[in-house]
């Protein structure tokens, strides 16, 4: 997946994600774009996001909303 006039997308994980292959997501910008996938299967199906739904997402998952316990 790449955006319009863009090259290939840079995927980033998290800086709190080991290299022990656990359950981590990647994110891309792809202006306008957000995309996310499972870093597990990097060649699988990938989700996007608009910008303002992925900040809008993030803010409540930096704010704990979104805690399981």
């Amino acid at each position: 997946m790449t955006g319009e006039g863009q090259g290939r997308p840079n995927w980033r994980k998290s800086s709190r994600s080991g290299d022990t292959g656990g359950e981590c997501v990647e994110v891309a910008a792809l202006s306008p774009r957000v995309a996310v996938r499972d870093s597990k299967d990097p060649g699988g199906p990938v989700l996007s996001f608009g910008i303002q739904s992925w900040a809008a997402f993030t803010g409540m998952i930096k704010a704990g909303r979104h805690d399981l316990s």
